[in-house]
């Protein structure tokens, strides 16, 4: 799914973000490459869960500016691959952080059939035309042992208030199904920690405070403003709810 107003939330931002880094500093980087895809502790329970090793591979589709990806480089040794649709953020990837990025929609995933070790896509599915084809997608690359880790938002309702435009978020039920339907089973899941440290927010806040300085009167700042305006309504009154999976695929597929 693609839009105005999403183009503006995860490529024109992209750009934004990697400039402001630049010029606050690198130490800025992974915690605002982080924003809207991962807190440390949820990446700490994901990569815990996934059993990530040194020097495996991890394809993070949708993977943004990269820092999920990074963050998992740098303190498990995988080598990662992200794949993004929007060219502000495979541009962004590389520039901060040298990553492979592939600019690909993730229901065609330029790779090779069992070609992974491991898996992440972290808020994503809810943008997905097609959630079966992304997950088929990520069953088609991943080999027969591969670990997926998921970071979902989660509809409590079937009547949500005003969704961010491009979204569809599904329920526990739609989730579980479509997860069955495209061969993976759930192996656990939590309720998302959320909650950064002080240290990671603080320089994530100053690349968001320079950003809203640079364009705040531009079109584009008040689309991504908009949408994430939406989510949050969503989350705060319980709508939403935000969880991490690990997910495997089902052994009885592959027997």
């Amino acid at each position: 799914m693609s839009s105005e107003k999403m183009d503006a939330e995860f490529d024109v931002a992209a750009d934004w973000t990697r400039v402001a880094v630049e010029q606050l500093g690198r130490d800025h980087a992974v915690p605002a490459a982080c924003r809207g895809s991962a807190s440390p502790s949820a990446l700490a329970w994901l990569a815990e869960a996934m059993e990530l090793t040194d020097g495996e591979t991890l394809l993070d589709l949708g993977g943004g500016i990269g820092g999920p990806a990074i963050w998992a480089a740098r303190r498990y040794g995988v080598r990662p691959i992200l794949v993004d649709p929007m060219e502000g953020a495979c541009r962004s990837a590389a520039r901060l952080f040298g990553l492979p990025a592939i600019r690909a929609n993730g229901q065609a995933i330029p790779m090779r059939a069992a070609s992974v070790d491991t898996a992440w896509c972290l808020g994503v599915l809810c943008a997905a035309a097609s959630k079966s084809a992304l997950l088929g997608e990520l069953h088609r690359v991943l080999v027969p042992s591969g670990r997926l880790g998921l970071l979902v938002l989660v509809a409590q309702t079937d009547d949500l208030d005003d969704v961010p435009e491009g979204n569809s978020f599904p329920t526990q039920a739609e989730l579980v199904a479509v997860l069955k339907e495209t061969g993976f089973v759930i192996e656990d899941q939590i309720d998302d920690p959320g909650n950064a440290p002080v240290s990671w927010t603080r320089l994530s806040d100053r690349v968001d405070a320079l950003i809203r300085q640079q364009h705040q009167h531009e079109k584009a700042f008040r689309q991504e403003a908009e949408q994430q305006e939406r989510l949050d309504h969503l989350l705060s009154t319980g709508q939403l709810s935000s969880q991490i999976l690990l997910v495997e695929r089902d052994r009885r597929e592959d027997s």
